[in-house]
C-alpha cells in the first residue's frame, strides 16, 4: 500500500488504465474466439450441410422428373412427343449421375457414407428397370411397359427416394444440429461476456474511487493547510506521508510554512531598525537636496552661455549660407559665360568653314573663265579662217574673250580677299578657344571655391546642430536636476513616514501566529521608541525564530544617529542592509 502511495498520479492512472485495457482486451479476445467458434459454424452449415441438401433436393426433382416423363411418354400416343419425354428423362438422370458424384467427395462422416452407399445401391437397382421401361416405350410395346411400370420400376423407385429421403434428413439433422450447437455458443459467450463486463464495469469503479481517494485526500489536507496559513496560523504541523505529487505538495506548504515563520520573525525583529534608519535616511536626503539645489544652479548659468554660444555659431551658419548662395550664383554666371563663348567658337568655325568653301567655288569660277577664254579663243581663230563671213563671230569671240579675262582677274581678287578672311577667322577662332579654356578656368575656380564655402557652411551647420544638442542635454539635465531635487524633498518626506509605517508593518506581521516559543520571543523585543541610540544591547538576533526554522545571523552593528553629514550615509547603507534582508 505504502509503495502504491509512493508512485507517481501519472503512474497511478496509467495502472488503472492498464488494468481496464487488459480486462477490455480480454473481453475482446473472447468475443472474437466464440465469433470465430460461430464463424466455424456457420460456414459449415453455408458451405458444406446446405449445399449437400440442395444437391439431393435437386436428385430428388430429378427422380420425379423422369417419374413424370417416363409417364408422360406411356400415356402420350405423338411419337415426337414420345421422343421429348424419354430424352428429357435421360437428361435428369445423365443430371443425377452428376450430382452424386459431386455429392460423394463431401460426405466424410460415416454415417453419411453409409447412407450414401445405400443410395447409390438403390439407384443401382432402378437405373436398370427405368432403361428397360424406355427401351419398351420407344418399342411401342405399351402393355408390356405398364406392366414393367406397375410391377417392378415402382417398388425400386420407391426404395430409391427413401435413400435419398434418408440422406437429405441426416443432412437436415446435421443442420439444425450446427444451428442449435452455435446458439448454445452464442448464449454462452453472451453470459461470459456479460461476465466480464460486470467484472470490468465494478473493477473500474473500484480502481477509480481508490486512485481518486489516493489523490484527493492528500489534496484537502494540502487546501486545509494553505487555508490555516491564509488565516494567519503559522503554527499548524504539516506531515507528508507520501513521495507522490500530493505529498510533494504537501513538502513544499511545510516548507512555505518555515519560510514564512523565519520572516515573519525576522520582521518583527527588524521593525524598529526600519525607524531608525528612515530618521537617518531623512538627515541624509536633506543634505542632498541642498546639494542638489546648487548643482541646478550652476546648471541653469552653464544653459545660458550655451544660449549664447548658440547664437553666435547660428550667425556665423547664416553669413556662410549667404556666402555659399552668391558663389553659387558667381559659379553660374561663369559658367553661362563660358557656354556663350563655346557657341561664338562654334559660329567662328562655321564661318572659316563657309569661307573655305567660298574660296573652292571661285576656283570653280576662275577655271571656268580660263576655259572660256580658250574656248573664245579658238572661235577667234575659226572666225579667221572663215574671212568675211566669221568677221561678227570673231567680234563676239573677241568679247567673250574680253570677259572671260576680266572675270578671272575678279576671281583672282575675290579669292586673295577669301583666303585673307579665312586667316583672319582662323586667328579670330583661337583667340576665342582660348577665351573659352580660360572661362572654363573660371568655371572650375567658381565651383571650387563654391564648394569649400558649401563645405564651411555645412560644417557651421553641423556645429550649430551639435552645440543645440549639447545645449538641449544641459537644458534636460538642469531638468533632470530639479526633478532630482523635488524626489529628494519627496523621499524626505518618505523616510518621515516611513517610521510610521514601521508602526504600522508591526501590527500587521501580529497577524501571524507562530507558536508559542517564537510569541515569547516576539513579546520580549522592546518597542521601536524604547531602544538606545547604539544597538548593543538589543536581544542576541541568533535565537531560532520557530522550532523548524534556522538560526538568523546577528544584525549588523549601527552607528548612533547623529545630523552629521557622514553619519547620513552609514545610516543609508545600515537601513538598506535591514531591507535586503527583508
Amino acid at each position: 500500500m505504502n509503495f502504491f502511495k509512493n508512485l507517481n498520479i501519472g503512474a497511478r492512472l496509467g495502472a488503472g488504465f492498464a488494468l481496464l485495457i487488459v480486462i477490455a482486451v480480454a473481453v475482446v479476445l473472447l468475443g472474437l474466439s466464440r465469433l470465430a467458434e460461430l464463424n466455424e459454424s456457420l460456414q459449415l452449415i453455408g458451405h458444406d450441410r446446405v449445399p449437400k441438401v440442395q444437391r439431393l433436393a435437386d436428385i430428388s426433382d430429378d427422380v420425379h422428373l423422369i417419374a413424370r416423363e417416363l409417364r408422360n411418354a406411356l400415356i402420350l400416343e405423338d411419337p415426337a412427343q414420345q421422343r421429348a419425354s424419354l430424352e428429357l428423362a435421360t437428361k435428369s438422370r445423365e443430371n443425377i449421375g452428376k450430382l452424386l458424384d459431386q455429392l460423394a467427395p463431401t460426405v466424410t462422416s460415416p454415417e453419411g457414407r453409409a447412407q450414401l452407399a445405400a443410395v447409390q445401391t438403390a439407384r443401382a437397382a432402378y437405373v436398370p428397370v427405368q432403361l428397360a421401361l424406355m427401351d419398351l416405350i420407344a418399342k411401342g410395346q405399351r402393355d408390356e411397359a405398364k406392366a414393367l411400370l406397375v410391377d417392378k420400376l415402382r417398388s425400386v423407385q420407391l426404395e430409391y427416394m427413401k435413400q435419398l429421403d434418408g440422406l437429405k434428413d441426416m443432412q437436415i439433422g446435421l443442420i439444425n444440429k450446427a444451428a442449435t450447437d452455435g446458439q448454445a455458443q452464442y448464449s454462452q459467450a453472451l453470459v461470459l461476456m456479460l461476465g466480464l463486463l460486470a467484472a470490468m464495469v465494478t473493477g473500474s469503479a473500484a480502481v477509480g474511487w481508490f486512485i481518486a481517494r489516493s489523490i484527493t485526500v492528500p489534496i484537502a489536507q494540502a487546501v486545509k493547510v494553505a487555508q490555516t496559513v491564509a488565516a494567519g496560523d503559522l503554527s499548524s504541523h504539516i506531515e507528508a506521508q507520501s513521495k507522490d505529487e500530493t505529498g510533494q505538495l504537501l513538502q513544499a506548504l511545510k516548507a512555505m510554512n518555515d519560510s514564512l515563520v523565519t520572516v515573519v520573525g525576522t520582521v518583527r525583529q527588524g521593525s524598529d531598525s526600519i525607524a531608525t534608519g528612515s530618521a537617518q535616511i531623512a538627515t541624509g536626503n536633506a543634505d542632498l537636496s541642498q546639494r542638489t539645489e546648487e548643482q541646478a544652479s550652476n546648471l541653469q548659468q552653464t544653459a545660458a552661455s550655451m544660449e549664447q554660444l548658440s547664437a553666435t555659431v547660428k550667425n556665423n551658419a547664416d553669413t556662410a549660407r549667404q556666402a555659399t548662395q552668391l558663389a553659387s550664383s558667381a559659379s553660374v554666371a561663369a559658367a553661362k559665360g563660358g557656354v556663350v563663348v563655346g557657341q561664338v567658337v562654334g559660329t567662328m568655325e562655321a564661318i572659316t568653314a563657309s569661307s573655305k568653301r567660298i574660296s573652292d567655288i571661285i576656283g570653280v569660277i576662275d577655271g571656268i573663265a580660263f576655259q572660256t577664254n580658250i574656248l573664245a579663243l579658238n572661235a577667234a581663230v575659226e572666225a579667221a579662217r572663215a574671212g568675211e563671213q566669221g568677221r561678227g563671230f570673231a567680234v563676239v569671240a573677241s568679247e567673250v574673250r574680253s570677259l572671260a579675262q576680266r572675270s578671272a582677274e575678279a576671281a583672282k581678287e575675290i579669292k586673295v580677299l577669301i583666303n585673307d578672311s579665312v586667316v583672319n577667322v582662323e586667328t579670330g577662332s583661337q583667340q576665342v578657344g582660348e577665351a573659352g579654356r580660360t572661362m572654363d578656368d573660371i568655371v572650375a575656380q567658381v565651383k571650387r571655391v563654391n564648394d569649400l564655402i558649401a563645405e564651411i557652411s555645412a560644417a557651421t551647420i553641423e556645429q550649430t546642430a551639435g552645440i543645440g544638442q549639447v545645449s538641449d542635454a544641459v537644458t534636460q539635465l538642469d531638468q533632470v536636476t530639479q526633478q532630482n531635487a523635488a524626489l529628494v524633498e519627496e523621499s524626505a518626506a518618505a523616510a518621515d513616514s516611513l517610521s510610521q509605517q514601521a508602526a504600522k508593518l508591526v501590527a500587521a506581521v501580529s497577524v501571524f501566529s507562530l507558536g508559542g516559543e517564537v510569541r515569547g520571543h516576539t513579546a520580549s523585543t522592546p518597542a521601536p521608541r524604547a531602544i538606545t541610540p547604539s544597538f548593543s544591547a538589543r536581544p542576541a538576533a541568533g535565537k531560532p525564530a520557530a522550532p523548524n526554522a534556522s538560526p538568523k545571523p546577528a544584525p549588523r552593528p549601527m552607528p548612533k544617529p547623529t545630523a552629521s553629514k557622514a553619519a547620513a550615509p552609514a545610516a543609508a547603507g545600515a537601513a538598506g542592509d535591514d531591507w535586503e534582508s527583508f
